[in-house]
Parts: structure tokens; sequence; C-alpha cells
């Protein structure tokens, strides 16, 4: 008796092909997408290049101050600006020469930060995943800007309001001579205690990137950061006039709220876990 193949009976659904899965993704490959950067190294070899990046950023700060030790004075009389009418005195021998050398080490870190910068996110870079990968160049970006409109806030804002206030409260009793080693460490030390203060929304934008914090949480708390914005603008001014301490917490918490929007507008940017899952 021959076996024959038995058909399907008339009306009964088709047979099911289930479809020949791919392979699937190993550890390795995994890891190699998440972070494409990754090299094997042991920790002697991390410690030998971190002291390499330290050593090259140093190196281009000496370098830099050095150059802008040449061309001292004009930065001088640029920081002296703000100060229109004020006499100041060179108190003691050599004053002006560690001041000079004070001011250019404050220049060349300035203009060495985007070097040192480079040199702490080549270390790093390799490290961080494709998504963090994406944050850095904004993030970079962003903080050079802030930080070079901080200083332009200080210098044109900051430092006028302080003097006018110090200046009027005692005109009519003492006659304003100052050291110009006093008055450079004041203008010097607001304008990067003011730059720091500006990388504020840089900070929110990553957090909030990262899925740290969200906007709401961070509007929320408006209270808490009026009383921190107060606090800052009191022990980041070198000053105790309230004039100034009242203009930088002002801007920190307009910096705030830049940082909230901004975070907010990423939350609105990013895709949702079904485009997400679709993309991948």
């Amino acid at each position: 008796m021959n076996s024959t193949t038995p058909t399907p009976a008339a009306g009964a659904p088709p047979p099911i092909r289930i479809p020949r899965t791919t392979e699937a993704p190993s550890t390795e490959r995994l890891q190699a997408d998440q972070f494409p950067g990754e090299v094997e190294m042991s920790l002697v070899d991390h410690l030998e290049e971190l002291r390499r990046r330290v050593l090259r950023s140093l190196l281009a700060v000496v370098l830099a101050a050095a150059g802008c030790l040449v061309f001292v004075k004009p930065l001088v009389r640029l920081l002296e600006m703000p100060a229109d009418g004020i006499r100041f005195l060179q108190l003691a021998p050599g004053e002006f020469l560690f001041v000079s050398v004070k001011v250019a080490g404050y220049a060349g870190l300035c203009l060495a930060l985007p070097w040192v910068l480079y040199e702490s996110l080549a270390f790093v870079l390799p490290g961080l995943t494709r998504r963090e990968r994406r944050l850095v160049a904004p993030a970079v970006a962003g903080s050079a800007v802030l930080f070079l409109a901080g200083l332009a806030f200080a210098w044109w804002a900051l430092v006028p309001a302080a003097l006018r206030f110090l200046v009027s409260y005692g005109a009519d009793v003492v006659e304003p001579s100052w050291s110009i080693e006093r008055y450079l460490d004041f203008v010097l030390l607001l304008m990067v205690a003011t730059a720091l203060a500006f990388q504020l929304p840089v900070l929110q934008l990553i957090l909030g990137a990262l899925g740290l914090i969200r906007a709401r949480t961070m509007l929320a708390a408006w209270r808490w950061v009026l009383l921190a914005a107060a606090v800052a603008g009191a022990v980041l001014t070198p000053s105790t006039d309230p004039v100034t301490m009242l203009l930088l917490g002002g801007a920190i918490t307009g910096l705030y709220l830049v940082g909230v929007a901004l975070v907010a507008l990423s939350e609105r940017l990013r895709p949702g876990p079904a485009a997400a899952a679709q993309a991948g």
C-alpha cells in the first residue's frame, strides 16, 4: 500500500509559514554599537594618558599666558575702563609686576580654554555612548558662548554698577584712590564668577537630555531657585553692595528659566518609545 501525502481538506486555513529568524546580535556587537570609540586599556595606561593630556593643557595655558603678558598693558587699560575717573596707585614696589602676571594668567586661561576642553573630551569621549556623544558638540559650543557672555555681562553691567554704588556711597567723605592690585582682584574675580554662573543652562540641558530631571520638576522648584540665586549673588560677588548681588541673582534666575525652556524643547523634540523602536 503506497503512502500518499495528505492533502489539506477543503476550506481549511493555509499553513502558517514562519520566517527564518536572523541571528541575534552578539553582546560584543551591541557593546561596539553603544560604545563606538571604546578602547581596551589598563589602569596604568589610563593614568598615563590622563597625565599627558593634563600636561598638554597646562602647557597651553602657560603659552597663552606668556603671549598675553606681552600685551598686558592694553589688557589692564581695558579692565580699568569701567572705573572712569578713578585714580589707581601702586602701593608697593613691584605691585604692578605681580598684577601683570595675574592678569596674563587669567587671560591665558580664557584663551587656552578651548584646547583644555578638547583634551578633556578626547580623554572622556571613548567611554561615552552614542546618545551621550550627541550632547558633546552642543554642550561645548553652548558652554563657550555662555562663558564669553558671562565675561561681557560682568564687564559691561556688573562692574560699572558696583563701582558706581561704592564710589557714590562715600564720595562726600573720602576721595577714591584705589590700589591697582585690589581693583583688578575685584574685577577679575567678579568676571570669572559670573562666567562660571552662566554655565547653568548647559548643566540643565545635559541633565534633561540624560533623563535625570524634567522641565516641569525644575519649574516647580522656582521658590528654591530664587533663594539659591540670591545666595549665589551674595557669595560670588567680591563686594557687599546690593546692586551687584541683585544683578547677578537676577541673571542667574533668568539663565535658569532659559535652561528650563531648553529642556522643555528637548523633551518635545525627543521621539517617543514607538518612534525610537521603529528607528532602531
